[in-house]
């Protein structure tokens, strides 16, 4: 047994016990600066004007105390609130895509309202369907401006590789929202083969047209995006081109409504099953390959601009030196022209790991790593 003491306990544990024992010590005071000044009666008493400049922690009078996550969460909240006034000076002074993204959105959000008011006064459920539909996309939308405006801010002791993988998180998101719609086109067009064509909804026309018109604005905001395989060598060039596809799925869907009304009145049977069904299949060839690229790099999988093969060939190079025993090697993109390496390399005892080290970052910085760590470890 150990006995543990102080000045007024005594703590006795058995032998190995870890737990720690808490006295009552001056060293559970704070100070209190008002205090410190000694008064006239105490000027000739130095302890007892010690005694008075401190004062415990929680005394029997407070109400409150002071929890230490719940400061942590305090600072989390205001830390959202300098990203979302950061996003909103980004969009005041950003380049011109993000203020025409802005203005597509507002436009987007005027005509969904006017739609949603239309709808509920006039009692037709597919205005209201629709309006909410646009209001999401919007949604969507907003959160890839949030991100261009977000990204530019610089690394801190939070987001240590900065604000830039925000916006590859944001096609991401477009992708997978896209995704879904060309999912419930196919079940809208299921549901059009087994109803009567006789209850086509024709007063949703005049709202596709005009959505048309408004996305058919976006697309030419972004028509260098207009592509479907694309080279990303940044992290905007995914937005962007999410953004395009967002808008761009958006106007293929108003066309083939417009087009399914104009087949039905000329009297093509199937016609809206027709149009949906292509237009469903037509999204998701779209958006298939951004959904993968940004998957990939959220994923974390080996760069796919840098073949395997160079991986394992500068593997095999540095695994023939005579020193080294064994080599372990990860790469990942951090964005789109980013890539990030962690290499371990096992060598022997007394080696000069200067000379390791050199022609392990010189393989793998010819191969277009800019970000590599190399570790040493001995055997």
């Amino acid at each position: 047994m150990q006995e543990r003491k102080d000045a007024s306990f005594s703590y006795k544990f058995p032998d190995g016990d870890r737990r720690l024992a808490f006295s009552r010590q001056p060293s559970f005071r704070q100070w209190e600066p008002h205090l410190s000044s000694p008064s006239p009666s105490s000027s000739t008493n130095p302890l007892m004007h010690r005694s008075h400049s401190f004062k415990p922690y929680l005394a029997r009078s407070d109400s409150t105390v002071s929890v230490p996550f719940l400061e942590k969460s305090e600072k989390k909240d205001s830390t959202w609130i300098v990203l979302m006034l950061a996003a909103v000076r980004g969009v005041a002074n950003g380049s011109r895509p993000m203020k025409r993204l802005a203005l597509m959105i507002s436009l987007n959000v005027a005509y969904s309202m006017i739609e949603l008011l239309i709808g509920l006064f006039t009692g037709r459920v597919g205005l209201v369907s629709d309006a909410f539909h646009l209001t999401f996309g919007c949604g969507i939308l907003t959160f890839s401006l949030f991100a261009m405006g977000v990204s530019r801010r610089k690394p801190d002791e939070t987001y240590t590789y900065g604000y830039k993988r925000l916006e590859v998180l944001s096609a991401f998101t477009n992708s997978l929202f896209l995704l879904f719609l060309s999912f419930s086109l196919a079940v809208e067009a299921l549901h059009a083969f087994m109803q009567d064509e006789s209850e086509h909804k024709h007063y949703l026309i005049v709202s596709a047209v005009t959505n048309l018109l408004v996305n058919l604005l976006g697309v030419w905001f972004f028509r260098s995006y207009a592509r479907v395989n694309i080279v990303y060598w940044k992290p905007e060039d995914m937005n962007y081109h999410s953004v395009c596809l967002h808008v761009l799925a958006d106007s293929i869907r108003s066309a083939g409504l417009i087009l399914a009304s104009w087949l039905l009145t000329l009297g093509v049977e199937n016609a809206e099953v027709l149009c949906l069904g292509i237009v469903s299949v037509t999204v998701f060839m779209l958006v298939l390959p951004l959904f993968k690229a940004t998957g990939s790099i959220l994923l974390q999988i080996a760069p796919s601009n840098i073949h395997p093969s160079a991986f394992n060939k500068c593997s095999r190079q540095i695994a023939a030196l005579e020193e080294v025993f064994e080599v372990q090697a990860r790469f990942w993109e951090l964005v789109p022209g980013y890539c990030i390496g962690s290499v371990s390399v096992q060598v022997k005892n007394g080696v000069n790991e200067e000379r390791i080290l050199q022609h392990v970052n010189g393989l793998y910085n010819d191969l277009g790593i800019q970000d590599l760590t190399v570790q040493i470890d001995y055997r």
